[in-house]
């Protein structure tokens, strides 16, 4: 890995390519916002249908992410085996042509429950390769000192599309309606209220945002990592595909400071499944207090929305001018894991919608300065060639619990407060993380002479 030198003009690539995936970040956000409000607002708007609406969230949610998540180590493999450029392209235009088929069927009237779950099982698995490849691609472009930075430019990435999706995603929504109002007028009114309602527009954008980012991507030059075991003259046989998984597995096992590390995430992606609740909480829990400030509940979810992803770009912004840590980064992650579990406990219980929003807001900051630590941590301590194997098992063994945090909140929020259901699974992350602050195997992570020493054992 010493040896390694990326590119010349790495770094300048890698702006271009943060560029254009955040425009389709972006409008993969609007999709997500604008099917929120279908199944809430459309398929389950009645007070009684209160439980089948949590199902949906919970099934929806479970659809985009369980093939993610088991998807990740076939799709590591995948990427330390082939051109991760060509991989991000083709994932793009296939997710691109997904959207298109769900701009159709929204506006048909023809979407159902089910078909929309298909669909996401889909654009989740193809999505898993498009991250294998991209997660890999950028460490081949920017020098390791300059990592954190370009981990806290990708955190920002998440942030800013957030910030701008809710609103831009309800103003969307409301066109038709405005239209039929005689707000818009001239040849495009009567287009838009012809529609029954705005969120196919607004998933259009999202596919036209995944064929741009596959375009751009045509004139970059992204390296992948040579593979001599994979040469033909080789004298050794091929490795399978199954083969690299179990290599990404066994690098990971050998060095159980890792294991604890993911131990970590495995809680904190656990406790955050609650916010698979976020629009019952707002909808009900909520509701007294933003029916007082004169908000309707596409507006205080995007308000939530929005000043929550605020957070997360000032917490980006921070990291990347910072540039994070330089050592001790361990605790880049234990700690702000363990602020943002105490803060789900202030999301759940508070009665103000303005309360609820300065916790969305320190939840979401926190997010990035974690995530680039760790993601620091690991592109230190593992070799580019063996990154994508990796990086996927370690995708696989973090985000597991998300599914099952996602299904107990989905079962207990259609029964129960949906705000002591964040509150008790904060409580859960906050316990936990506070006993690793004192787990000497964890801290001596970014240790490599002891890591090297536990796997050659």
């Amino acid at each position: 890995m010493s040896t390694y030198e990326p590119p010349k003009n790495g770094f300048r690539t890698f702006l271009i390519v943060w560029g254009t995936q955040s425009i389709s970040v972006f409008g993969s956000a609007l999709t997500f916002f604008s099917l929120t409000i279908w199944l809430t607002q459309i398929l389950y708007s009645a007070p009684e249908q209160k439980s089948e609406l949590a199902f949906a969230l919970t099934a929806v949610s479970l659809a985009f992410g369980l093939p993610a998540i088991f998807g990740a180590p076939l799709a590591g493999a995948w990427a330390d085996r082939h051109d991760r450029k060509r991989t991000m392209m083709a994932m793009d235009f296939l997710n691109g042509l997904i959207s298109l088929s769900l701009v159709a069927l929204i506006a048909a009237d023809k979407l159902s429950l089910w078909v929309l779950l298909t669909l996401m099982v889909v654009s989740s698995f193809v999505g898993s390769f498009h991250n294998a490849a991209f997660d890999t691609s950028y460490a081949m472009l920017v020098p390791e000192t300059q990592l954190p930075r370009a981990n806290g430019m990708m955190q920002t990435m998440w942030s800013l599309s957030s910030i701008l999706s809710p609103a831009i995603a309800a103003t969307i929504i409301s066109l038709p309606a405005l239209a039929r109002q005689g707000i818009i007028g001239s040849s495009i009114g009567s287009f838009l209220a012809g529609l029954q309602t705005g969120i196919p527009l607004a998933i259009m954008i999202d596919a036209i945002t995944f064929f741009f980012a596959s375009s751009a991507l045509i004139f970059l030059f992204i390296p992948s990592p040579h593979r001599s075991d994979l040469n033909d003259d080789n004298s050794q046989p091929r490795p399978s595909i199954w083969t690299d998984v179990k290599e990404g597995a066994v690098f990971i096992i050998k060095r159980y400071p890792m294991l604890w590390l993911l131990a970590t995430f495995t809680v904190g992606n656990f406790s955050a499944g609650a916010f698979v609740l976020q629009p019952i909480l707002v909808k009900f829990n909520l509701a007294a207090d933003w029916i007082a400030r004169g908000f309707t509940f596409e507006t205080a979810l995007a308000l939530l929305g929005s000043i929550a992803s605020i957070g997360g770009l000032v917490g980006g912004i921070i990291i990347s001018t910072w540039g994070g840590l330089k050592k001790h980064r361990i605790y880049g992650v234990v700690l702000p894991i363990l602020a943002v579990s105490l803060i789900m406990i202030v999301y759940g219980l508070s009665p103000w919608i303005y309360l609820t929003a300065v916790a969305a807001f320190l939840f979401d900051a926190l997010i990035p300065v974690m995530n680039s630590h760790s993601q620091a941590i690991w592109q230190s301590q593992t070799p580019h060639e063996l990154q994508g194997r990796v990086f996927s098992v370690r995708r696989l063994i973090a985000r597991f619990s998300l599914p099952l945090g996602t299904v107990l909140a989905g079962a207990l929020g259609g029964t129960i407060n949906p705000g002591w259901v964040f509150a008790g699974l904060g409580l859960v992350g906050a316990l936990f993380c506070t006993a690793q602050l004192f787990n000497p195997y964890l801290l001596k992570i970014e240790d490599k002479a002891y890591l090297d020493q536990l796997a050659s054992k």
